[in-house]
């Protein structure tokens, strides 16, 4: 039986995706792996159902925000082999910055915060804390590393310059706190904090700006529950900070190659994954 794999051209392998092109119809197939990285080192064991959380959880997204701007999803017709984990994908000029928002100040954020009082040269409120709510969410894009590159922080009139163009960046920004704000708000309605998300964004010859890659998921972004909630510590998450907080009190220097993930901290981030799909989108895996 064909499957439609002999028309499948490996384009791209990425930390947690594969990408390829279908010959015949010019479309990608964008197929999510079960791999795990921090602090932008592959981990060398996986998390079973990770994949399958991180594209249906993005179909999920895709079609909440659809209101909001275009995204590249077609369909979910690809070979059995990447059934659940594969999306076939509109083929886009990507944009070289990711399109990062803060709600709150956490990770790399509080670091810059700690040091400038400012994060990507936005100056903030004295007297925050590490966790703090920030009071409106801010744009802080990031440049996109390769693989094991480490994605470096700039202020907006860096990333005007590496786009070409400060409309399409303003754009860019306006677009990417509005996906923000509607996804935050439907997390909090369902006990879950958003505390900060990461967007990528291509352009097509009839749309500019069209939402690309993964959307909203534990990979790409922060999700704290909010009964646990405190400002002036880290969080408990929903996301693969549980496995950066075991990989640092080992004593890793985030240097590769990484350590063996024990079998608890694979089945706790698995479970931790499984929760925030199941909240967010109020069904189970399937």
């Amino acid at each position: 039986m064909d499957d439609g794999t002999q028309d499948l051209e490996l384009l791209a392998s990425g930390k947690v995706r594969e990408i390829y092109l279908d010959r015949r119809s010019g479309e990608l197939v964008m197929v999510a792996s079960d791999r795990i990285s921090a602090y932008d080192v592959v981990m060398p064991n996986p998390i079973p159902d990770k994949g399958r959380v991180l594209a249906q959880l993005s179909v999920f997204w895709f079609a909440e925000t659809a209101s909001i701007v275009p995204n590249h999803l077609i369909s979910q017709a690809v070979p059995e082999s990447a059934a659940g984990r594969g999306l076939r994908v509109q083929r886009l000029t990507m944009y070289p910055v990711e399109c990062v928002v803060r709600g709150y100040l956490s990770g790399s954020g509080w670091k810059e915060y700690q040091a400038s009082q400012s994060v990507c040269g936005i100056a903030l409120p004295d007297g925050l804390t590490e966790s703090s709510k920030l009071p409106e969410p801010i744009f802080t894009p990031a440049t996109k590393a390769e693989v094991g590159d480490h994605d470096e922080n700039i202020d907006f009139e860096r990333a005007c310059e590496i786009i070409g163009s400060r409309r399409l960046m303003e754009e860019l920004r306006r677009v990417s706190i509005a996906l923000y704000s509607h996804a935050a708000a439907h997390a909090a309605e369902r006990e879950i904090i958003i505390a900060d998300t990461k967007f990528e964004f291509g352009g097509a010859p009839d749309q500019e700006i069209v939402l690309a890659d993964e959307a909203l998921t534990p990979d790409s972004s922060r999700f704290w529950p909010a009964a646990d909630y405190e400002p002036g510590r880290g969080q408990a998450s929903f996301d693969k900070q549980f496995v950066r907080d075991w990989l640092d009190q080992a004593g890793w220097d985030h240097s590769p190659p990484a350590p063996q993930l024990p079998d608890e901290v694979v089945a706790g981030t698995r479970d931790r994954y499984l929760e925030a799909f199941e909240l967010l989108t109020g069904s189970p895996l399937a």
